[in-house]
C-alpha cells in the first residue's frame, strides 16, 4: 500500500487564486490539481532527461 505524504506549502494569494481558478475549470480539488501538475512535470523533466542522455550518447 502506497501511503500518501503530506506537504505544506506556502503560495501567494494571487498564484492561489489562479490555481484555484485553473482546478476548478479541470473539476479537480486544489491539492488534487497541484499534484497533478507536479506529476505532470516530474514526467517532463525524466523525458527531457532522457532525450539529453540519447543525445550525449556517442554514435
Amino acid at each position: 500500500m502506497n501511503a500518501r505524504k503530506s506537504v505544506l506549502v506556502r503560495m501567494s494569494p494571487d498564484l492561489w487564486k489562479e490555481l484555484n481558478r485553473w482546478a476548478s475549470e479541470d473539476f479537480r480539488s486544489l491539492n488534487g490539481h497541484i499534484e497533478f501538475l507536479l506529476h505532470k512535470a516530474v514526467q517532463q523533466r525524466k523525458h527531457q532527461d532522457q532525450a539529453t542522455k540519447k543525445n550525449n550518447e556517442p554514435s
